[in-house]
């Protein structure tokens, strides 16, 4: 297969692929919308939300702010403070996490806003998950057109946990994975009718 760079600018990144399969763009297309794991906030303590927002609507906007992701880090858990007075707009830079590597990957993501008077004071469990397992797991996108028999173009957008590139590195690494695991089962399918 050849690879032929197109355009890769912050979390885009398009490519054209000759002499790979149909298949085999879907198979990468599918692993990495569903099986690529990331952070995300999965639990939400309020202490004190003064606000007019109810807490679980609040807690799924913060379920919704991408996080960024360290793939090493997959099985612990993140704890995620955040504390705001108002007057004033709350943003996703207020969350402030116990590991510097897993963060709000964009800053400016309006939470809520806070007028006169009104607080909140949070406590925020993030884990590692994938998208076929909830919407807020998924690592980004990935689409193909097919130019010619045998040549294709993809298109790759991250949704800022990890680059274009990781994302489509570690799709290809769980689908190899997933290959060598169907090898092994029948090996031991062939070695049992022996």
């Amino acid at each position: 297969m050849d690879i032929e760079m197109i355009r890769e600018k912050d979390n885009k990144l398009e490519f054209s692929l000759k002499g790979g399969p149909v298949y085999f763009a879907n198979l990468i297309r599918r692993y990495a919308i569903g099986q690529v794991p990331v952070f995300a906030i999965d639990r939400v303590t309020f202490y004190e939300n003064s606000s007019p927002m109810f807490d679980e609507y609040l807690a799924h906007r913060l379920g919704e702010v991408p996080l960024t992701s360290d793939v090493a880090r997959s099985n612990d858990e993140i704890v995620l403070t955040l504390e705001a007075s108002g007057p004033g707009v709350v943003y996703s830079k207020s969350l402030k996490s116990t590991d510097s590597k897993i963060k709000a990957a964009l800053d400016d993501i309006p939470l809520l806003k806070l007028l006169e008077g009104q607080n909140l004071r949070l406590e925020a469990k993030a884990r590692s998950g994938i998208g076929r397992e909830h919407g807020k797991f998924q690592a980004g996108l990935i689409s193909y057109e097919v130019l010619k028999p045998n040549e294709l173009r993809l298109k790759t957008e991250s949704f800022m946990q990890i680059e274009p590139r990781a994302l489509l590195a570690k799709s290809a690494d769980l689908v190899i994975a997933k290959c060598e695991e169907l090898e092994e089962a029948l090996a031991e399918v062939k070695k049992a009718k022996e």
